[in-house]
């Protein structure tokens, strides 16, 4: 399920049954968030921010999160209160699906 903000969206999928063990979690910041500078600093801060809320994820959840160009200029506390608003819309649309990919 996708969910997102001024900032930043984020995908969400929970099978039924996990094949693999734990979340697997992904980032997408392109070349309209800014330079290679600022991208990597907005993966870093994403990087730290979902690292902190991946224990109440069920394992083989898949998500990806993607920086929208407005990311660049938000600071920490607002990139995390806009990440939490997101996720949590995400993970209350989602509901398990079994057959990923099929």
């Amino acid at each position: 399920m996708r969910s997102g903000n001024s900032t930043l969206v984020v995908h969400l999928l929970q099978p039924d049954d996990p094949p693999v063990p734990s979340a697997l979690v992904g980032f997408v910041v392109s070349k309209a968030v800014g330079n290679a500078v600022v991208r990597n600093r907005v993966k870093r801060r994403l990087r730290h921010l979902v690292a902190e809320r991946l224990d109440g994820v069920r394992p083989g959840t898949r998500v990806v999160v993607r920086a929208l160009p407005p990311s660049a200029r938000a600071d920490g506390p607002l990139l995390g209160t806009e990440l939490d608003h997101a996720w949590e819309r995400a993970v209350r649309r989602s509901r398990p699906r079994s057959g990923v990919g099929t």
